[in-house]
């Protein structure tokens, strides 16, 4: 008998979205699952932009593995940001743990210095979190 594919249960990390937001020009942020699920979101990004950020984000932060990886020369690159500038503003993304992205989107007059710092903050306090987060009960047996 085939079961359905479920996809991972995961606690809303949207807790760890709130000091950036409050930052200058800071739009919208997110977390995002390497395989394109938002796991957080800012409260005024909708279903349907959040969900299109994740998939997008998810095969840009695997594009930009590859193209280092080949410039390189190296199988195992790994990313410590990417950043894309357009006439609307910026997006950052950083490495949010493992298979997690942080997202931000900000207008252009921000301060990308001090957003890289404040995403570099939270991410460690999302890992912090998360480390000493006690195991949840599976429900298998023992």
């Amino acid at each position: 008998m085939n079961s359905p594919t479920r996809r991972r249960v995961t606690e809303d990390k949207s807790w760890v979205l709130a000091p950036l937001l409050e930052l200058p020009h800071v739009v919208h942020a997110a977390v995002i699952s390497g395989d394109g699920f938002i796991e957080g979101a800012s409260p005024g990004l909708s279903r349907e932009a959040g969900e299109g950020v994740a998939a997008m984000m998810s095969a840009l932060q695997g594009a930009g593995r590859a193209v280092t990886a080949a410039f390189t020369e190296k199988d195992d690159a790994r990313l410590r940001q990417t950043v894309i500038e357009s006439e609307e503003g910026f997006v950052f993304a950083i490495p949010a743990g493992e298979n997690t992205c942080l997202a931000v989107f900000a207008d252009p007059e921000v301060n990308m210095g001090v957003v890289a710092h404040h995403m570099q903050i939270q991410v460690t306090t999302l890992g912090k979190k998360v480390m000493n987060s006690p195991a949840r009960d599976t429900g298998g047996l023992a």
